[in-house]
């Protein structure tokens, strides 16, 4: 009998093969000859389309003893590859453990996941009651629903009660969360709620865990996963609920190799499995913002923080009236503010969106920048590595260079980086410990240690980057200096504002969740202090309403479906003429409007130039459709790539 084989790679339909003497269905996991190698597949639901080529049909070689994925996760693949605009083998690719699938291992190994619920005697306030309640109507079928509520106000325990109920059901559970970092300290609340260990997933689990993971979920031994994108694509026998913590997050995004939004995918699976999803955020995005007002989400919300802890003060300090002194970044009085905080036993966070010492190093005699050869970017200083570096290729670079006036270049460092901060915080606070929080220091080995020092008061000043906003319970911090909010302002993001409300919103959530008074101080030369009102103000549904209407007057999304198409080659002139050619090509044949073709504002990266295009159109799958037709009929110069970004988040 003849059967269609799935494999995972850049195929978009599956290969015929003879299931010979096995018993095979839809779902199944096999091992089949393909070249001079045997690779693993899955049985598929359609046989690829008739093809005038003749082939000898080989064998099955062996069924694997893997429980069958279930349809509707193949249902699910199909659409997502439909979606995405990516290769249906390629779907395949992300729920294989490298390319391969595992079988069930001996009990005992899946002993440290046991299910076992302890009593909790965690009392509920009304407003947790009533988000609750609503988060269980209609607990066993597709719908979504969003939680939103003020960072510290108990949304984790409200939604872990629900999962509670789904467990106890025998339904396997996925929690989502945006950043690896978040992971450690999320599985610590979780085991003190619960009594046992979920099951953690993510990149930097070792082959080995990730195996039997893997196993143990498609056998339905492991109940629940903690994640980060990746987990939406592992191979569940029986999920029951999904859960996107911070579903605003832009890190939700996964931006290289297979593009798409682990939140909206994550809203399509529980779609396909029929099961809820629920969205938890402080500020929603603005898509999600938009669903709950058309009435396409159910919705609930908390406004006072855990056992009523009052939202910080904000003040803003006006560097027009306080001169910097040469080469510092802190103002007197900022000084003066933080020493009062540290009086009372406060934790300090300085807030600077920036990795690194300097983003800008310049030759004083030549004026020549330190850029990278590689893109076209300046080359960050580092300084605790003792070198520059490219945040976009790696490249790495020495201070020391020979000047074209004479000698060497005598470099003067522009601007400021979290390692510069650091440096001035020791300086001017030099009796407290203080330490860099980024994901330079923090994706570390010993990142759990510094959290438990943090956390125990026991390191008093921080100097973070936006990766200290995303939901970490610091409970003696209650003093935020924002170094520079003006830069963080800057940009041509169609996005940018809604960021900077995100950003903001979780920052100031980070100080007084435990009751005691709280400020957050900008600094700022700028004087229109109303951008700062807005996205502090307690009720970001007044500027979310505002943006949502200047986005549908000029028909940008959600309103309308873009897709970026990104085309990279060597040679700009040639890239440049070729990106015209392909315009030309597809533009009467797609359900949409092409924007372009424009240099991509980081107009170099990996020496690789690069264009974009914009394809703007009705929110359908008739855009993807027609642009896919499209595009395979058309067939790139040697050396020209083109990328496909569905629904693109940021612009560079």
């Amino acid at each position: 009998m003849k059967v269609p084989i799935l494999l995972p790679n850049i195929f978009n339909h599956p290969f015929t093969y003879e299931s010979s003497h096995l018993n095979l269905k839809i779902g199944d996991y096999v091992i089949v000859p393909f070249g001079k190698s045997k690779i693993t597949g899955v049985v598929w639901d359609q046989f690829e389309k008739n093809t005038n080529k003749k082939y000898v049909i080989k064998k099955v070689v062996e069924k694997l003893k893997i429980p069958s994925l279930k349809k509707n996760t193949i249902e699910f693949l199909n659409w997502f590859s439909e979606y995405n605009m990516v290769p249906k083998g390629m779907a395949l690719k992300l729920l294989l453990l490298s390319s391969s699938a595992v079988e069930k291992f001996p009990k005992k190994k899946y002993e440290l996941f046991k299910l076992e619920i302890k009593k909790n005697n965690i009392k509920l306030s009304k407003e947790q009651e009533i988000s609750l309640k609503k988060m269980n109507i209609h607990n066993e079928k597709f719908r979504v629903h969003v939680l939103q509520g003020t960072t510290g106000s108990g949304k984790t325990i409200v939604y872990f009660e629900a999962l509670k109920q789904l467990i106890k059901k025998g339904f396997q559970v996925l929690i989502m969360l945006p950043e690896i970092g978040l992971t450690g300290q999320f599985e610590k609340k979780f085991i003190e709620f619960f009594g046992f260990r979920p099951a953690v997933w993510h990149s930097g689990i070792s082959k080995k865990n990730k195996e039997i993971i893997w196993s143990g979920i498609s056998n339905g031994e492991i109940k629940v996963v903690i994640g980060a994108r990746s987990s939406l694509f592992l191979p569940f026998k029986k999920l029951g609920l999904i859960i996107v913590d911070e579903e605003h997050d832009q890190s939700f995004k996964q931006d290289e190799g297979v593009i798409y939004n682990a939140r909206d995918m994550a809203i399509s699976r529980a779609s396909f499995e029929n099961i809820p999803v629920n969205l938890i955020t402080a500020v929603p995005s603005i898509e999600t913002y938009d669903n709950i007002k058309k009435g396409k989400y159910s919705f609930s919300k908390i406004e006072k923080r855990y056992q009523n802890a009052s939202l910080p003060n904000y003040e803003i300090i006006n560097l027009n009236n306080t001169k910097l002194e040469t080469q510092s970044w802190l103002s007197k009085e900022i000084i003066q503010k933080v020493n009062l905080h540290l009086e009372k036993n406060d934790q300090i966070l300085f807030f600077l969106n920036r990795r690194g010492f300097s983003p800008y190093v310049l030759c004083k005699k030549c004026l020549e920048s330190y850029s990278c050869p590689n893109c076209s970017i300046n080359l960050v200083y580092h300084k605790h590595k003792q070198n520059l570096l490219c945040h976009y290729c790696g490249h790495k670079a020495k201070l020391d260079r020979d000047c074209s006036k004479q000698g060497k270049c005598d470099f003067v460092f522009s601007g400021p980086g979290v390692e510069r901060i650091f440096e001035e915080v020791k300086k001017n606070f030099p009796e407290k410990k203080s330490i860099i929080f980024s994901s330079d220091t923090m994706n570390k080995k010993n990142s759990s240690e510094i959290l438990e020092k943090i956390i125990n008061n026991e390191i008093k000043i921080l100097i973070g980057t936006q990766l200290i906003s995303k939901g970490f319970h610091f409970p003696n911090l209650n003093c935020i200096v924002v170094i520079d909010i003006d830069l963080s302002s800057q940009g041509h993001d169609l996005r940018g504002a809604e960021k900077n409300l995100q950003l903001y919103h979780q920052l100031s959530g980070r100080a007084g969740r435990t009751g005691k008074p709280s400020t957050v101080y900008f600094q700022t030369y700028n004087l229109n202090t109303k951008m700062i009102s807005d996205i502090t103000n307690k009720n970001p549904d007044i500027f979310l309403n505002k943006e949502l209407e200047i986005r549908k007057l000029n028909d940008l999304p959600p309103f309308q479906r873009f897709i970026a198409l990104i085309i990279t080659g060597k040679k700009e002139n040639f890239l440049e003429q070729e990106a015209i050619k392909f315009k030309n090509f597809i533009m009467n044949s797609v359900e949409g409007k092409v924007l372009g073709p424009v240099s991509a504002p980081i107009f170099r990266i990996k020496r690789k130039f690069r264009a974009r295009l914009l394809i703007r159109g009705k929110k359908s799958l008739k855009v993807q459709n027609s642009l896919t037709k499209i595009i395979s009929k058309y067939k790139f110069p040697s050396g020209i790539k083109l990328t496909v970004d569905v629904d693109p988040i940021n612009f560079n």
